[in-house]
Order: C-alpha cells, then structure tokens, then sequence
C-alpha cells in the first residue's frame, strides 16, 4: 500500500517476479525461432515472428486465466497472482507484436492504409473456411489493450471496483475471440492433429480449473450456519478450529465473512477486500491488521478500517463466543463501525458489541 500513486513500486517481489516473466517469454521466443528455422528453413523470419508472439501470448493468456482457480485451489499459488497484472500486459505486449508483424505481412504493401485493409479486405462472413479471423484477433487485442491501459490502481480507485471488475471480466471474452481465430486461421492451414490437440487441451484445462474452483467456492456459500432464534446469532464454528491470527469464511445473509481469532478474541469482517475483492479471510493478521492475501491491503480486525493515512472499510459483525463456540450476527454494521471483539473465556460468555 502507498499513499500516492506510483507507477510500478519495485519491490523486490515485483523484480524476481518481472525478471522470470521477462527471461521466460524471451527463452520462449529463441527457441521457438531457432527451432522453427531448423524445421522450416524456407519460412521467413516475419512468419517465424509471427508465430512465436502469437504462441507465446496465446500460452501466457491461459496461464493468466489459470492463476485465479489455481489460488482458491491450493494457497501455494497465491505468488503468482501477487503481481498478475504484469502478466497480463506482457500478454498484450506479445499480442501487439504478432498482430504488428501479420499486419505489416499480409497488409502493408499495398495501396490501401494497413487497418482499412485489414478491416476491409476480407468479408466473407458466411463462409466457414474462409472467415476473417484476422478480424477477431484485432477485436481480441482491443480487449486486451483496454485491460493493460487500466490497470494501474489509478483507474481502479476511479472507476471504481465493481466498474473496473467488470471491465477486466473481459478477458473472457478476448479468450474465445483468441480461441475463434486461431480455429478458423492458423488451425485451417495445419494438416498436424498435434496443434489443435494442444490448443483443446488448453481450453479444457482452463475450464476445469474454473469449475473445480466454483465447486468448492460452492460449499463455503450453501452451508447453512444454526442460527439462534432469540437474539439472532448464528453459530459458525469452534474456536479451536479457527487458527491462531487467521479466519474462517462463512457466508451469512448471502455475504461472505471472515471470522478471525487473534490474541485471546474474535472479530468477524466482511470477506471482501475493497482493493480488487480479494478474500481477506485467506489472509492472515500481521502487525494487528487483517491483510489481504492478493496484494497487501490492511484493515484493523475490530473495525474494520484500514490503518492511517488509508481510507479504506470493511463492513464488520458482531461476534459472541460461548462454550467454545464462536457466533456471529448476520446483519452487517456500516463500513468501518468498530465492535468489541468477543473474548475467548471458555467459562463466561462474552459479546462483541
């Protein structure tokens, strides 16, 4: 977190993060050319460009769209999504380059401007084979341009999360365009099984880890927490199953809470980081606040607010532990309202009010 905005805080993190992205795209790229001109001596080194940069932002979008379903799997992946951003401007990076070499190729030596040729020269839509995928690359690197020009927090903070959320949720969309024109382009003039194969095994990898996430996301929102009928507390869990300095999620009233136990208490907060709706109940309290585990964004368990000079808030909970177990009521307070955390007694029952 910093004060002012910064365009990239280099961090250590962020550099051996940047430093693999970057040696791993460009020992990519040699091999492939190196290897491509052994295979195809006769192929130009616009076409081995080409495809080596459309490959490689193909292969670095799936690895983007992976990252996500990977961290609600398994926490051990959570690195990779620290700094995915990165990733997601090389991808359009690499996207720009194939698109600038095809463009000067197949559309730069005639007399017509490059872009209208590439937006006119073809426009047989009702056929199949012959369909101007060329087209829905551009409107695919359009997407992704949008996505890598935004996102800085700048545009976040001012568009908003749920704006700029939904804005972003358009890689999905520049995914099937992507997968639509390499099927109706590249896979038409390929008589190898191998490379279809490939780019299939790489729609359903994505999509498995997509719904094996939704799945278990499922689970943590269909349970039905008991809920005590005369004040309204709902039991969520016991203490001892609350790790120390660490959360339970639950989902209340339709809303995901994180319940954390830290030095002898319990504060429960809403699940939602307000920085890019990260689950902060992933995360872990240091130095006594709740950090996200998706970038580091801080708020004090008890209210909910995060530390000064930041501004941001949280809706919290009131928490109660008795006999060991730890109750919570579902109505939230407004965005930074303090509440006494609940003391872990075991013999008395204490309330957060």
């Amino acid at each position: 977190m910093s004060v002012h905005y910064q365009a990239v805080g280099w961090n250590r993190q962020k550099r051996v993060y940047d430093t693999i992205l970057a040696g791993s795209v460009l020992l990519y790229l040699a091999l492939f050319v190196g290897l491509g001109t052994l295979v195809h001596p006769n192929a130009t080194a616009e076409t081995l460009l080409i495809r080596a940069f459309g490959t490689a932002a193909l292969l670095l979008l799936h690895v983007v769209l992976s990252i996500g379903p990977l961290c609600r799997l398994d926490r051990r992946f959570l690195p990779l999504l620290y700094n995915r951003r990165h990733l997601g401007v090389t991808t359009f990076l690499l996207g720009l380059a194939h698109g600038g070499f095809a463009i000067f190729q197949f559309h730069s030596l005639g007399n017509v401007n490059p872009l209208v040729s590439l937006l006119t020269s073809n426009r047989r839509f009702g056929s199949l084979a012959d369909f101007p995928f060329q087209l829905l690359g551009f409107l695919a690197l359009l997407i992704l341009f949008l996505m890598a020009a935004t996102s800085h927090d700048f545009w976040l903070r001012n568009l908003t999360a749920p704006i700029w959320k939904r804005l972003h949720m358009l890689v999905y969309f520049a995914y099937a365009l992507l997968v639509a024109h390499v099927t109706l382009g590249a896979l038409q003039s390929e008589t190898n099984p191998v490379f279809a194969a490939i780019l299939g095994a790489g729609m359903v990898t994505v999509l498995s880890l997509h719904v094996a996430a939704a799945v278990r996301e499922r689970r943590v929102d269909s349970a039905v927490p008991r809920a005590n009928s005369e004040d309204g507390f709902v039991y969520v869990c016991d203490v001892e199953s609350i790790p120390e300095k660490r959360a339970t999620i639950v989902s209340l009233s339709g809303e995901r809470v994180a319940v954390f136990r830290y030095d002898g208490k319990v504060s429960a907060i809403s699940n939602v980081c307000q920085h890019q709706n990260g689950p902060l109940g992933e995360g872990r309290i240091i130095d006594g606040c709740v950090t996200c585990p998706w970038h580091g964004y801080q708020y004090l368990p008890d209210s909910g607010a995060s530390p000064p000079p930041f501004t941001e808030k949280v809706p919290t909970f009131r928490t109660r532990v008795a006999g060991g177990k730890v109750f919570v009521h579902p109505r939230p307070h407004a965005p930074g309202t303090r509440l006494e955390p609940a003391r872990i007694d075991g013999q008395t029952e204490r309330v957060g009010v």
